[in-house]
């Protein structure tokens, strides 16, 4: 979900009542980081009836400018805010509500406000409202329909993560009609943006050929990308490219560097592939032990082949190797 947020640039141009005294240097103020000043200068203006004034106070308080973060506090203000229609006092009290901070945790309350803020363009608002709206929460029915509708507002608004959560409501026509071709386009709206997720995501369409031509080298490139950024599926899949020379030269070595590079952030698939190279001696020296570890790791997590493979190993290995790998894999959880 997306936190807290003031959109400064607008704070001359919304102004819901006449401008406070003391208001113009409290926001000055603010903006230089003098949160002190500001306060001073802003108090007044706020008890006066400003929703600008009090959407800034109700920022400072969440976030802890000048003091002790105090949610509570933000609550207090940016419900006044809110209540005046403040786009960015709506979503920020929604985000409270939605978070239990400051006030009772509700989820119906939270989108009662993303909502109003929403509807008035709001785009951290519209994604907040899709992603609750995506799965329900208490209280909240889930709608696919309407979520899907506001990560499209959100994703025409240009934002990477609405780009993506739309182009994957429209790859299994979640909440609207089916269309792989489109998604793939939104994919690459946002993989251009940088989403490392979105990177992956489309090579993994170009690698399956799912909502567009089958081609190794663009899902090589796209999962590189991904990869770069630490993303783990992609360094997973990265690897396994290298590993069967897909779209990239054949490579033991990389597909060695990629599988462990995800395989130490968890990634099963990756646990599996690098578990294989060490049972296979490719890229690195046979080591039934440190197989029987990678595979153990994959297997906890529900990897299939991995469940399988261990079987296979430990009818190759001694039962102080076995130990060994159980004792590996037990180690490398816990660190």
């Amino acid at each position: 979900m997306r936190v807290i947020s003031l959109l400064l640039v607008v704070l001359f141009s919304v102004l819901v009542v006449p401008v406070q005294a003391g208001e113009p240097q409290g926001i000055a103020a603010y903006k230089r980081g003098d949160f002190a000043t500001a306060v001073r200068e802003l108090v007044p203006a706020a008890e006066g009836g400003s929703a600008l004034a009090q959407t800034i106070l109700g920022a400072m308080a969440a976030n802890g400018e000048g003091g002790v973060a105090d949610p509570a506090a933000a609550a207090k203000w940016f419900a006044l805010a809110a209540a005046q229609g403040s786009a960015d006092a709506q979503h920020n009290l929604g985000y409270l509500y939605e978070t239990g901070q400051g006030v009772p945790k509700d989820a119906a309350t939270a989108v009662k406000w993303y909502r109003l803020a929403a509807e008035q363009g709001y785009l951290d608002a519209q994604f907040n409202l899709a992603s609750v709206l995506a799965t329900g929460a208490p209280g909240v029915a889930a709608d696919t329909t309407e979520s899907a509708t506001w990560f499209l507002a959100a994703a025409q608004q240009g934002d990477a993560l609405a780009q993506h959560r739309f182009g994957v409501a429209l790859f299994s026509g979640r909440g609207v009609e089916k269309d792989q071709a489109k998604a793939v386009e939104w994919f690459s709206k946002a993989a251009a943006q940088g989403l490392a997720e979105a990177q992956y995501t489309l090579g993994v369409s170009y690698n399956t050929g799912q909502g567009v031509k089958p081609d190794d080298i663009e899902a090589a490139k796209w999962f590189q990308r991904s990869a770069d950024q630490g993303y783990a599926p992609a360094q997973a899949n990265l690897a396994l490219l290298y590993d069967h020379g897909q779209g990239v030269p054949q490579s033991d070595d990389d597909a060695i560097k990629w599988y462990r590079l995800a395989a130490d952030q968890g990634e099963p698939h990756a646990q599996h592939g690098l578990g294989e190279m060490y049972r296979n001696g490719y890229g690195v020296e046979r080591d039934l032990v440190e197989a029987y570890k990678w595979a153990n790791l994959a297997a906890q997590q529900g990897h299939i082949e991995a469940m399988g493979n261990l079987s296979a190993l430990a009818k190759r290995m001694t039962p102080e190797q076995i130990t060994q790998g159980q004792a590996a894999a037990a180690a490398w959880s816990k660190r």
